[in-house]
């Protein structure tokens, strides 16, 4: 098991990879959790869980609400487990899962640009998702601070 959770928040220490880590990390964890808190709680100009699900629904998402509560909360709790470094891995896969939903249900067929509401955004999210899974939370993070306290 220690082996397991070792290999999980196991990262690259040099500091070029870890500023590299850093700079994808904040910008995404403001990002994800903003449009989280958007979706579950209606902040930021949001419309909150039950607008959320009300519109998944009305584009053909269901059950609605569930699926606002999943989104939104993927969203919202992956932003934070970025922001501070926490299970860096495991919260990137959810979000670049995320990312591939909203990519082909929502953006699709509106093409690329986000000024038709194209997928841009979205695929730019995914890019940095699938980063953060390859690299993991970096040298400042808390993985690698339970990784170094389980390697002594």
């Amino acid at each position: 098991m220690k082996q397991f959770i070792k290999n999980i928040v196991k990262t690259n220490e040099s500091t070029e990879i870890a500023l590299a880590t850093l700079a994808l990390r904040l910008p995404a964890a403001l990002i994800f959790s903003a449009h989280g808190a958007q979706k579950l709680f209606g902040a930021f100009g949001g419309y909150g869980l039950e607008g959320t699900a009300g519109w998944m629904e009305s584009i053909g998402l269901t059950p609605g609400y569930l699926l606002a509560l999943l989104a939104g909360s993927a969203e919202f709790f992956g932003g934070l487990a970025l922001l501070v470094g926490l299970l860096v891995r495991p919260a990137a896969l959810v979000l670049a899962f995320t990312m591939l939903v909203a990519m082909f249900s929502v953006h699709w067929v509106n093409g690329l640009f986000m000024a038709n509401n194209g997928y841009e955004f979205a695929l730019s999210l995914l890019a940095i998702s699938l980063a953060l899974l390859g690299t993991g939370g970096g040298k400042w993070s808390l993985d690698q601070l339970i990784a170094t306290k389980l390697t002594k």
